[in-house]
């Protein structure tokens, strides 16, 4: 599990394409710090599994389902990514739970900076606007964010300096795409109401 709370702005520094699949390497000296095989670290907000370790670099292999879904078929050697490793049992919940599952991808919609932060519109696909609220949380290329908006395809979140300056949202422009993953208990919730209604028509059903 990870909390979406950055941890540094690592680099692509190679890509190998496969017939069905992607393995990258990516430079990120503190994520790598006590890294091991099989061990998980998001990137961009995807739980990847580190195939193998050397000094500050890792590589990983993405297969097609994963490139499908998310934005990583579009990295490039020196792209810049969100790293972040599992969050230790007994540490501090600084985010929200996030699960490393990217629900789908949106693009940069809009940005609006004023003095002190950044109004960032990201683009919402159909699917997902229904768990997407205002206040709530959401995971936007592996960093917890909170809406300030909720439409139905689209919302905004603001950032400040901070989030600028030390994740891929202080780069990215109008266009480009993002991953983004909905609160997981949103989904939970979804489907035991579901369940639940379904039970209740069964017995009215069979009275």
């Amino acid at each position: 599990m990870f909390t979406g709370i950055v941890e540094e702005l690592g680099e692509v520094t190679a890509v190998e394409t496969l017939d069905d699949a992607c393995r990258f390497r990516l430079r990120g000296p503190v994520v790598t710090g006590g890294a091991k095989h099989g061990d998980s670290i998001a990137v961009n907000g995807v739980c990847l599994t580190v195939v193998e370790h050397e000094g500050d670099e890792f590589t990983a292999d993405v297969m097609a389902e994963t490139l499908h879904r998310s934005s990583l078929g579009a990295l490039t050697v020196g792209s810049r990514v969100n790293l972040e490793r599992p969050t230790a049992v007994g540490a501090r919940l600084g985010g929200h739970i996030v699960q490393g599952h990217v629900d789908g991808t949106g693009e940069i919609v809009a940005r609006t900076p004023s003095e002190h932060w950044e109004i960032v519109e990201i683009s919402l696909p159909a699917h997902l606007s229904r768990y997407v609220v205002e206040k709530g949380s959401i995971t936007v290329d592996g960093i917890s964010l909170t809406v300030v908006e909720a439409g139905t395809d689209r919302f905004t979140v603001s950032l400040i300096p901070t989030t600028l300056a030390l994740t891929t949202l202080g780069l990215k422009q109008p266009g480009d795409p993002v991953n983004l993953e909905v609160d997981v208990v949103a989904k939970y919730v979804e489907r035991l109401l579901a369940a639940g209604q379904a039970g209740q028509a069964g017995q009215g059903a069979a009275r």
